[in-house]
């Protein structure tokens, strides 16, 4: 039973990169790509649905290509996720089938290296964003200088109907709720 257990945990583990670094960009590619059809020039040409709707599948094919190539490279290579290097060899690989099948030589050469380029930068840029995105603070609740709850970046105003509860009125809610129920079923069974 045990071996089952850790067959389920490496079959769940094994597909967490598939949906971090493969998946999720291919679905903000695509909204990003839907709302550049939205704004293009030749929506009135179109048609508004038929000019995102190509833009969106354009820039999801490009990035599930680009992203499914990198994590080839990196399974082959055995590197981290963060290795620059993937990214380069990935772009060059997904670019050049892309750019054969949409421009012969000519395409695959042009295509491999404005992938490697673009795709290399917008990994570099993740890699510097993703700690700043990240909170370092404590997630418990605290008060800042204007008075207001604040639980790690959000801060909520005193004003505002929702309160965090730290653990003594968490426990003193749960007591009152549990008093409340006790009565209602009391009062349910006298009538």
């Amino acid at each position: 039973m045990a071996s089952d257990h850790e067959t389920t945990e490496k079959k769940k583990s094994s597909s967490d990169p598939w949906k971090e670094r493969i998946y999720i960009p291919t679905l903000i590619a695509g909204i990003i790509g839907g709302g550049a059809g939205l704004i293009s020039k030749r929506r009135k040409t179109y048609g508004v649905a038929n000019i995102s709707a190509m833009y969106a599948t354009n820039l999801a094919i490009c990035t599930g290509c680009y992203c499914a190539a990198r994590e080839f490279v990196r399974n082959t290579r055995a590197s981290t996720p963060d290795d620059l290097m993937n990214s380069v060899l990935g772009g060059i690989a997904s670019g050049a089938l892309l750019g054969r099948l949409q421009g012969g030589q000519f395409g695959a050469v042009r295509y491999s290296i404005i992938f490697a380029l673009t795709g290399t930068a917008l990994d570099f840029a993740a890699l510097r964003l993703k700690p700043l995105l990240q909170s370092s603070e404590d997630p418990e609740s605290t008060e800042n200088s204007h008075g207001s709850k604040k639980t790690s970046n959000w801060t909520l105003p005193e004003w505002s109907p929702i309160q965090i509860l730290d653990e003594e009125a968490l426990a003193a809610k749960r007591a009152r709720e549990q008093q409340l129920f006790a009565q209602r079923t009391l009062n349910k069974e006298e009538s």
